[in-house]
């Protein structure tokens, strides 16, 4: 007969419930999730447009007020439209030996948690930028959300190989959006700026989808290298990147940039031109030894950067 209090033995924890709370999330892990759910990195690249945009825009500092305000909202914009897009494709995220460690695949969080986090920080950055901003950058900042989620995530990306192509519009909207933030107008400097991105986008992912094709094909997402053979795409990827760096040139005569970034774009998209011609030259010529396709994409983030500190770097020079 058992003595003592009856409710002692139910009270004891059990094996199953340490494991429980062993490998239950805490406040740290839980937090980590939800920034995981906003792609950092990807923000992190988006954000390296805005800046010299806005001082390209400016002719010389814009403001620091005026830059954390673009920079905040436009994290805010671009976290909320990779959490949604982490939500939709948390299918094809199963699959992916890349995407299987997202915190919708591993459970860390729920599809709930996810779309309300999505909808509080697309919510938050458009009366951001309406409030403290201007009413233009925030109907842009509405603009490139929508062209992620729908446009890219839900419409394009599992139905044609130029997702990317398209999809990649909303990659372009920082620029309009930081030239809006200082002028309240958009004109022919941020367009150009618009189609370096633009035309860069395919020459950065493609290479990237190249080296996870199997990954791609075996979540039924048709990126070009799933449909076609190496050489069509390394022929497409030295095409968007010619027209790409003529882009960038064409800033010279159209905007206030000088001979300090016509000397930079030029020599950066030179360099970033020769490792897209080596890569279809490895395409055609595959005894010449692997394709090496990340050294373009890795080469890709560090043309971006080159080309948009030059852009931050000529109007600022006493020149």
């Amino acid at each position: 007969m058992p003595t003592g209090d009856p409710s002692a033995t139910h009270a004891r924890p059990t094996a199953a419930d340490a494991a429980a709370a062993a490998t239950a999330p805490g406040p740290r892990r839980t937090w980590r999730a939800y920034l995981a759910l906003t792609k950092p990195r990807i923000i992190e690249l988006l954000l390296v447009t805005t800046v010299p945009t806005m001082i390209l825009a400016a002719e010389g500092w814009p403001g620091t007020w005026l830059v954390l305000a673009t920079l905040v909202g436009g994290a805010f914009a671009a976290g909320s439209a990779n959490a949604f897009n982490m939500y939709l494709d948390r299918d094809i995220d199963r699959v992916m030996n890349r995407t299987k460690q997202r915190p919708l695949v591993t459970g860390e969080l729920t599809g709930r948690q996810a779309v309300v986090f999505a909808s509080t920080l697309g919510s938050v950055s458009i009366a951001w930028f309406g409030l403290l901003v201007n009413l233009a950058s925030a109907v842009l900042t509405v603009a490139a959300i929508l062209f992620y989620v729908v446009l890219y995530t839900m419409i394009l990306k599992r139905r044609t190989s130029q997702n990317i192509v398209w999809g990649g519009v909303a990659g372009c909207m920082p620029v309009l959006i930081g030239w809006s933030a200082v002028t309240g107008t958009v004109g022919w400097p941020p367009l150009l700026l618009f189609f370096v991105v633009f035309f860069w986008t395919p020459p950065h992912y493609w290479p990237l989808s190249m080296k996870f094709r199997q990954d791609y094909a075996r979540a039924g997402v048709p990126m070009l290298p799933v449909v076609v053979d190496d050489v069509r795409v390394a022929r497409q990827i030295l095409v968007y990147a010619s027209v790409m760096v003529a882009c960038t040139l064409a800033l010279v005569p159209l905007s206030a940039l000088g001979w300090v970034f016509a000397v930079v774009a030029a020599a950066a998209g030179a360099w970033f031109l020769g490792s897209c011609v080596r890569l279809l030259r490895r395409a055609l010529q595959p005894e010449r030894g692997k394709l090496a396709a990340m050294k373009v994409f890795h080469g890709s983030i560090s043309y971006l950067t080159i080309v948009f500190a030059a852009v931050a770097l000529d109007p600022l020079l006493p020149l």
